[in-house]
């Protein structure tokens, strides 16, 4: 079900996230970023993109927090130390209480995209330490980016295992 993946030509205008070179410390014994940190970072630009609907670094102050509760990852190029890579963000739906998002890590140093990490997550109330309905503003500002990132002119290369309950 697996939709073909956008060039690094038609990701490269969105907004770019988490841009810095791959540091010597992410190297793994075969010379490339480990695995752990492809997910690390990807995860890194998801969390700074959701600043634009509302959801601050500082959330769990505020007693929320975004809690991971799916992935799917896809491997597509490595990516050495010091090539400089970024993560662009797509939002592709949201219920209640989860939202359905894809992180496209892109390889800057070659111009193409390396790796994908397609994400649900929920909404918890930190008091509780369960999900709850995402906070009114938080959603009408998810579902204005849900619209914005639909009109994007090539299909979301989403895995088909993942979807919004």
């Amino acid at each position: 079900m697996s939709a073909a993946h956008p060039t690094y030509d038609q990701l490269v205008d969105l907004p770019a996230y988490v841009q810095q070179p791959v540091p010597i410390a992410f190297e793994d014994a075969n010379g490339h970023l480990n695995v752990r940190h492809y997910t690390g970072i990807a995860s890194e630009g998801l969390d700074e993109s959701l600043v634009e609907v509302g959801i601050p670094q500082m959330w769990p102050a505020m007693g929320h927090a975004v809690f991971s509760a799916e992935h799917h990852l896809t491997y597509l190029a490595e990516v050495r130390t010091g090539d400089r890579i970024s993560a662009r963000v797509r939002l592709l739906g949201r219920s209640e209480r989860a939202a359905h998002a894809l992180v496209h890590l892109l390889d800057e140093t070659h111009q193409r995209l390396s790796f994908v990490m397609e994400e649900i997550f929920l909404h918890v109330d930190l008091g509780t330490r369960r999900t709850a309905p995402w906070p009114d503003d938080v959603a009408v500002a998810m579902d204005r980016k849900i619209d914005q990132d639909a009109t994007l002119p090539w299909e979301p290369d989403v895995s088909g295992s993942l979807a919004l309950r």
